[in-house]
């Protein structure tokens, strides 16, 4: 039985022997179909050359890649991994500082709103203006809306418009002040179209003392040359009127009505005596310290992670 041909040949014989059966069983079927692919298998010709016959020939596991690491557990890559959850945290915790810090800021401030108004003396000391930040004041004179500037475009209430700065002339000598009246929409830009918002004589503002602002990087430069003012920048506003460096806002109290009628007539709205200062210190305490809870999960399952099969079988081929 060495060729399928004469296995297949001696299958008459076989039921010559055994007429009464007609068939070949099932397990001599079987038996004679493996004899055929051996025999088919054995012969088979190979077109191409097999690298595993070359002499020189190494296998993977021989000479593993760079991906493969037999010798250590982790990379590199272990050393950030474990770095982020201790950044992320420090962060938590500066935020919480920072909170607290804002915490005692606002409250402050709101301290200094609940007090009485202060009169301005005739003469201000620019660098004590810190210690009176959101202190409500009183100061009487006259505007010179000869010298008016208009800061914008500014958004209120999704209306565009601009903030209207005037300086304040004091009497008896007193020193000039910069106010900052309050927003107009862009239809009132000229003077002209809001004789309403123009007071005459003798006015007494009652607003915040704020310290001068900080210019913000995405805001272009002021150019007053052409009367182009895109924040306030104290300073370089009290040089062109003659002013002292004083920034006062004009406050009103929160009035549907009165706000419609000021926003109709061009008349200058004010702000509402509040602290505006924004204070999301608390939402940053959460994605840190989140973030820092997940990047050490992170490293706990990677650290615990066992070695890949490949990475296996490299190590037992080295070592053996």
């Amino acid at each position: 039985m060495n060729c399928p041909r004469a296995f297949v040949r001696q299958i008459p014989a076989v039921k010559a022997k055994q007429k009464s059966t007609l068939t070949l069983t099932t397990p001599l079927r079987v038996q004679w179909r493996l004899q055929c692919a051996r025999t088919f298998q054995k012969h088979q010709k190979r077109w191409y050359a097999n690298p595993a016959d070359e002499p020189g020939f190494k296998s993977v596991v021989d000479l593993p890649s760079r991906l493969v690491s037999a010798d250590r557990k982790h990379g590199p890559g272990i050393i950030i991994l474990a770095l982020m959850p201790l950044t992320a945290f420090a962060l938590g915790c500066w935020q919480v500082h920072r909170l607290n810090w804002k915490a005692d800021l606002i409250a402050r401030f709101e301290d200094r709103l609940i007090r009485d108004p202060l009169t301005l003396p005739p003469q201000i000391d620019p660098t004590a203006i810190k210690e009176f930040d959101y202190r409500r004041i009183l100061a009487t004179g006259t505007y010179r809306h000869d010298q008016e500037m208009l800061i914008g475009p500014r958004i209120h209430e999704g209306e565009n418009g601009y903030l209207v700065v005037t300086p304040l002339e004091r009497p008896n000598g007193a020193s000039t002040i910069l106010v900052c009246r309050g927003w107009i929409k862009k239809d009132f830009k000229d003077q002209r179209t809001r004789e309403a918002g123009l007071p005459r004589g003798e006015v007494t503002v009652e607003g915040l003392l704020r310290e001068p602002f900080k210019k913000n990087l995405f805001t272009p430069d002021n150019n007053p040359g052409i009367d182009e003012w895109y924040f306030p920048d104290v300073a370089q506003m009290a040089k062109m009127t003659g002013a002292q460096p004083v920034w006062v806002e004009e406050t009103l109290v929160g009035d549907f009505l009165e706000e419609q009628r000021r926003e109709a007539k061009g008349i200058p709205i004010g702000r509402s005596p509040e602290v505006h200062l924004r204070n999301n210190h608390a939402q940053y305490i959460f994605t840190w310290y989140t973030l820092s809870l997940a990047t050490a999960v992170m490293l706990w399952m990677v650290v615990k992670k066992k070695r890949s099969i490949t990475s296996q079988r490299v190590r037992q081929n080295r070592e053996w």
